[in-house]
């Protein structure tokens, strides 16, 4: 999920009451519900080292096992050193666990993924359940944030409820999601098989605002199949894409030198429903890489990669 997501659950699991259990709580919370994105940095190297490296090391189990240590010990030093507050180790490193486990959660839940086993295993683990900026969730969680922060203000004793209950509301509109892609994607594989095709793999994708609206890629062994589908309605294709066979000894030679290219290599091990476009105009060669979770055309901003290749 987006970073102003992460923040707000932070921020709502601090209103929710848990910054009851020690000065800085509020702060570690949104510290901790951020903090695996630190692997941002890897962006500095270019956006395909990016790929091949974000959500990964700082997402893993390792790496989550350790943080809540090292950002308690940094609250810890830096309330010593200047706050003042008289903050408790062992009560940061709880709500450090508690925010920093919240982040992966959050993005094992849309199309991206997260590789949760990380340095142990490379394999990524996918959701496909919100999109990757839900404003439905932004709203919710926001709405209840404000609300308990003016009941808090006011002298109330219960001014975690409001928090609660937007949490409370976040989840279930999450668990509706879930249950409706789950739907979107079983009737797409009903309508694909009844024309005789298979359906190896069936991605019914989330889109901005609409939560009954899907976006699906199906693997049909030999190539993509892509198009939408409305909750309750039927699946509309929108063309096919090929995909691309290693083994394929008749494969045109750019499409394998372009692919053994590091960029091409790191991309591929990333994307889900790679394709390929060839593009010979002008007397280059440009092969473009396309994963279908996020791009339907080469000139996509996101979820392309071109190589060119030398005609020599």
């Amino acid at each position: 999920m987006d970073n102003l997501c992460h923040t707000l659950v932070g921020a709502a699991l601090a209103q929710s009451g848990l910054k009851r259990r020690t000065p800085l709580a509020t702060a570690t919370l949104l510290v901790a519900a951020n903090l695996p994105d630190v692997d941002v940095i890897s962006l500095a190297w270019g956006s395909t080292a990016g790929l091949g490296f974000r959500r990964g090391w700082t997402h893993g189990v390792l790496a989550l096992s350790l943080w809540p240590f090292v950002l308690a010990a940094a609250m810890l030093a830096f309330d010593r050193m200047g706050a003042k507050r008289g903050a408790k180790f062992w009560p940061l490193v709880l709500l450090s666990a508690i925010g920093v486990a919240s982040h992966p959660l959050l993005d094992l839940l849309n199309t991206y993924g997260v590789r949760l086993m990380m340095p142990f295993s490379n394999r990524w683990y996918y959701g496909d359940t919100l999109f990757i900026v839900d404003v439905w969730v932004w709203l919710v969680l926001a709405v209840g944030i404000l609300i308990s922060m003016r009941t808090e203000r006011r002298g109330s004793s219960n001014w975690s409820a409001p928090a609660r209950v937007a949490i409370a509301i976040a989840v279930t509109y999450t668990a509706g999601m879930f249950t409706l892609g789950r739907l979107a994607r079983s009737q797409v594989r009903f309508e694909v098989g009844a024309t005789g095709a298979p359906a190896l793999r069936v991605l019914a994708s989330p889109v901005p605002l609409s939560p009954i609206v899907r976006d699906v890629v199906v693997d049909e062994g030999d190539g993509y199949v892509v198009g939408r589908i409305r909750v309750g309605g039927h699946f509309e294709g929108g063309g096919h894409w090929p995909k691309r066979n290693p083994d394929d000894e008749l494969a045109d030679p750019a499409l394998s030198m372009a692919a053994s290219t590091p960029a091409a290599v790191t991309f591929l091990g990333w994307a889900r429903y790679p394709t390929y476009v060839v593009d010979r105009r002008g007397g280059n060669t440009i092969v473009h890489f396309v994963d279908l979770r996020y791009a339907r055309s080469p000139d996509d901003v996101f979820g392309t990669l071109a190589v060119p290749v030398s005609s020599s």
